[in-house]
Formats: C-alpha cells, sequence, structure tokens
C-alpha cells in the first residue's frame, strides 16, 4: 500500500469515527441501562437487603427512594443516550448510578491484597465481589462525557441550530 492510500483510509477512518465511533457506545450502553431499568421496573426491591452498604449521601434515603431513582435513572438516561439528547449529563447520571451500584453491590467485601482484590475483576460472583461489567461501563461512558453524543445524534442538530442563530 503506498501512503497516499493510508493516509486516505486513515482520514475515511477518522470521518467515520465521528459518526459511527459514539453511536455505537450509546447503542450499546442505552441497552443496558434500559435493561437494567426495566428490570427494576418490573421487580421487586431489594436495595433494603443492601441500604448499608450504600455510599453518602444515598445510604441516608430510603431504599424505596434510591430504588425508584436508580431505576428512572436508568430508563430515562438510557432512551436520552439512545437519542442522543443530552448526553453528556445522561452519561455522568449512569456513571454515578453505576458507582454506587459498584460499592453496593459489585465491590468485594473484603480483601487486603491487590490479588484478592483482582479475583473481583469477574462477571460472576464467587465471594469476591464482580465488577469487572461495572468497570467496563464506566470506561464506555467516559468518552460521552468528555466528548458528547457524536455528530449522529439530537445534541449535533441542536448544536448546529444554535449556530445558526
Amino acid at each position: 500500500m503506498s501512503a497516499d492510500v493510508l493516509k486516505g483510509l486513515r482520514i475515511t477512518l477518522e470521518q467515520a469515527g465521528t459518526w459511527l465511533g459514539p453511536l455505537g457506545l450509546r447503542l450499546f450502553l442505552a441497552w443496558e441501562f434500559f435493561e437494567s431499568g426495566r428490570e427494576k421496573w418490573q421487580g421487586e426491591n431489594w436495595f433494603a437487603q443492601i441500604q448499608a452498604a450504600f455510599p453518602f449521601p444515598f445510604n441516608h434515603l430510603p431504599a424505596s427512594w434510591n430504588w425508584e431513582l436508580s431505576m428512572w435513572a436508568e430508563l430515562l438516561c438510557a432512551i436520552a443516550l439512545l437519542m442522543g439528547l443530552g448526553t453528556r449529563l445522561s452519561a455522568l447520571v449512569l456513571m454515578v448510578v453505576t458507582v454506587v451500584a459498584t460499592a453496593a453491590v459489585h465491590w468485594p467485601a473484603d480483601w487486603s491484597t491487590l490479588s484478592e482484590l483482582a479475583q473481583g475483576y469477574a462477571i460472576t460472583n464467587k465471594g469476591h465481589g464482580n465488577f469487572k461489567l461495572p468497570l467496563i461501563y464506566l470506561v464506555a461512558l467516559l468518552p460521552l462525557v468528555l466528548q458528547g453524543a457524536g455528530k449522529l445524534s439530537v445534541d449535533a442538530v441542536l448544536k448546529i441550530g444554535l449556530h445558526r442563530q
């Protein structure tokens, strides 16, 4: 391949990335968080069992409020991510939900070495926590907080409209 072909390929990939990269993250995260919110909508509140594990200030709220806050944040922010509307705020809210869930549910209860902590980097909990999936969500949400929804979004359309005024 010649240098010109490689340069053209790089430029094409960079242009497609501004459209498709954030869209891929938004679709993945919208599905995952909407599914979690829907499970809460249809399920029974089990937060009372873990209320003491919630970090401040959520540990001072009733379990029913935490359940509702989590459910509505997951449902509404997932829809917003799907549309690319208020993407940075929605991604930030979902990061907070994920950090709270990690602290309350997914983080290992006891660990004294990094080797023990590393055992919690798993999808299933075998007594060492299971913070792999929440960490994946945090890493996927971070570009949306920092860079926004990308060009294929309501945010981008609104931005164009504001610049025309």
